[in-house]
Formats: structure tokens, C-alpha cells, sequence
């Protein structure tokens, strides 16, 4: 296993639509573990594909770390099957690292998706993991925290991220 490398906005493979996944083969079981081992070193509680650069639908979440008891979470191609409500939470992400913002999301979700030994299933989700599902199926469409908040705070954070961007040089 290896902790990889994780994108950080304007990276472009951040606003590309993940591809399906086609085979649940070993190459997939291995990043798979990779991610599991990146997200916990980041830490965070969730990571997505295209966050460490591969552009394919497929996700890990462990909201154990927020005190809840579900277990670690491994969704290929995940889809939506329901959402409902309406709830502001402050959300954070390892792409967009140093920033958090409070995003409209629904209250509860039901996902269906593929394990990684090929099975179909269902999870729902409400509150963190509800939140969790969504930010991450959001990287599989290309859809960043940032995307999800006001223009007004939009173009605030770019404006603030160029300042940082040009310092830094």
C-alpha cells in the first residue's frame, strides 16, 4: 500500500467527469488500499478517484473517525437512488485544503453502488454521512466544494487563492 499523491485545485483532472468503472480487477483492488491509506494519512473522511488523479468512479468513506458506527465504505460507480431535505453543514476538502465553507446539501440520501468484491448494495445516509456521500459523488462529476457555494464566496476564495498563489512564488 502507498499514500498517494492528492490534487489540489486548479488541478484539471478535479473538474473532469469520472469514467465508469469497467472491472473490479487487481490494478483496482490495490487503489483501492492506496486511497483507504491516503485518505487516513490526509486525515480525512473521505476521497475520491480523480482526487488522487484517476479519473474512474469510485470512492472510500470512513465517517468512524466522527464517532459514528458504520463501517468503512467502498463505492464503485455509485449513483443516487433518493434525496430529500434540505440541511447546511461546514464542509472542508482535501483538494481545496486551508478553506471551509457551509454547502446546501440534502438531509438524506440513498446510494446504491458496487463494493469491491463486485456486489451491489444500498447505503443511506443522513447528517455526516449523508454530507460525505454527496461531496464525494460530487468529485466523480467534477463538482468541487467551491462550486457549491455563492459567487459572491466563489470569487472570493479565488481572489484570495491567487494572492496566495502569487506569495508564494
Amino acid at each position: 500500500m502507498a499514500v498517494l499523491d492528492i490534487k489540489k485545485y486548479p488541478a484539471p483532472v478535479l473538474k473532469q467527469k469520472a469514467l465508469p468503472v469497467e472491472a473490479i480487477d487487481a490494478g483496482l483492488q490495490t487503489l483501492i488500499d492506496d486511497m483507504i491509506e491516503t485518505m487516513y494519512a490526509a486525515p480525512g473522511v473521505g476521497l475520491a478517484a480523480p482526487q488522487v488523479g484517476v479519473s474512474k468512479r469510485l470512492a472510500v468513506i470512513d465517517i468512524s473517525t466522527k464517532g459514528a458506527d458504520i463501517p468503512l465504505l467502498v463505492l464503485i460507480n455509485p449513483v443516487f437512488v433518493l434525496r430529500e431535505g434540505e440541511f447546511e453543514f461546514e464542509e472542508g476538502c482535501l483538494s481545496v485544503p486551508d478553506y471551509t465553507a457551509k454547502v446546501r446539501r440534502a438531509e438524506r440520501v440513498i446510494v446504491r453502488a458496487v463494493n469491491r468484491e463486485g456486489k451491489g448494495y444500498e447505503v443511506e445516509g443522513e447528517g455526516v454521512l449523508a454530507v460525505a456521500l454527496q461531496h464525494e459523488i460530487d468529485h466523480l462529476d467534477g463538482i468541487l466544494l467551491i462550486d457549491r457555494i455563492s459567487p459572491i464566496k466563489r470569487e472570493f476564495f479565488k481572489k484570495r487563492f491567487r494572492k496566495v498563489q502569487k506569495a508564494g512564488k
